[in-house]
């Protein structure tokens, strides 16, 4: 393998132990913990596991989490009306819904009733609008992980090529966007867009979060570019991500792995998301 490898998960631990060392700063200066509550909506088993996951770094990182389930046959107005009593609650700092959700509740209009000042997970209009406009906001968390695996592995982003392959507003668009506040010249790929693999084989930092197993091949890769994967595809050969990892790895000059790159920063980027959230309320308090 020609490529170094991106180790998320260490990278991650950083991540985590910075919070934890900010969060034991913020209980003994405010006398309480940040507190994340979360939202699930049915019983979807890889939605628990999320779940129980990001439960799992909040106590790491000695915050407090909280939880409530709804069955999945619950309508619209009794989701919205969970997250507003959340919203209301003074001891709840962020507040996460778990997607998706049943095929009878718009997801959209779930993310929209959450404040801005607890949306930890960045997607609501608000916090979307905020980030477009270059403006300080709550950034989605996968995004922010995969712009601090680039800084913090030393990648040159300013004056760079990077080229975005998807556009989500869960990442494609957000990604864009950070990129770009970092001075790289950006361009979103798509399904419309024409000779995909000759735009990508431009870039010096190329994001696939398409959702494609695969899709990126050896010969759409710039030699010596960094690669980040975000994508997580299930498939009988068990997790892949939209890159054709062992043979890109022969040409890019740095690659994410699937799993154990994007991944675990997403979460680490919550517990951060949750600490800013917590620490923006005091202060708030406070003027």
């Amino acid at each position: 393998m020609g490529a170094s490898l991106i180790d998320g998960k260490a990278i991650a631990g950083q991540v985590r132990a910075e919070v934890k060392d900010a969060v034991a700063e913020f209980t003994a200066q405010h006398g309480r913990r940040p507190v994340l509550a979360t939202m699930l909506v049915g019983e979807d088993p890889a939605s628990e596991v999320y779940i129980a996951n990001k439960h799992r770094a909040c106590e790491e990182t000695g915050m407090e989490s909280r939880h409530r389930s709804l069955p999945g046959d619950a309508t619209e107005a009794e989701v919205l009306e969970q997250v507003r009593e959340l919203g209301e609650d003074g001891e709840v700092d962020g507040i996460l819904v778990q997607l998706p959700v049943p095929a009878q509740i718009d997801p959209d209009q779930v993310i929209a009733s959450i404040p801005p000042s607890k949306d930890v997970d960045g997607l609501t209009p608000v916090n979307a609008g905020l980030l477009a406009s270059g403006s300080p906001g709550m950034v989605p968390c996968t995004p922010a992980g995969v712009v601090d695996l680039l800084v913090r592995t030393g990648v040159e982003v300013r004056g760079s090529r990077a080229v975005v392959v998807g556009r989500s507003n869960l990442v494609g668009r957000p990604v864009a966007n950070l990129l770009l506040d970092l001075d790289a010249t950006v361009t979103i790929c798509h399904s419309k867009t024409t000779d995909l693999a000759g735009v990508c084989r431009e870039a010096d930092i190329l994001v696939a979060a398409v959702g494609i197993p695969g899709l990126i091949e050896a010969d759409w890769v710039k030699p010596g570019a960094t690669v980040i994967d975000v994508g997580i595809n299930r498939t009988d050969e068990g997790l892949v991500g939209d890159v054709d990892f062992e043979s890109v790895s022969e040409v890019a000059g740095a690659i994410t792995p699937v799993p154990g790159g994007v991944g675990p920063m997403t979460i680490a980027h919550l517990m951060a998301n949750t600490l800013k959230a917590a620490r923006d309320r005091e202060a708030s308090r406070g003027s």
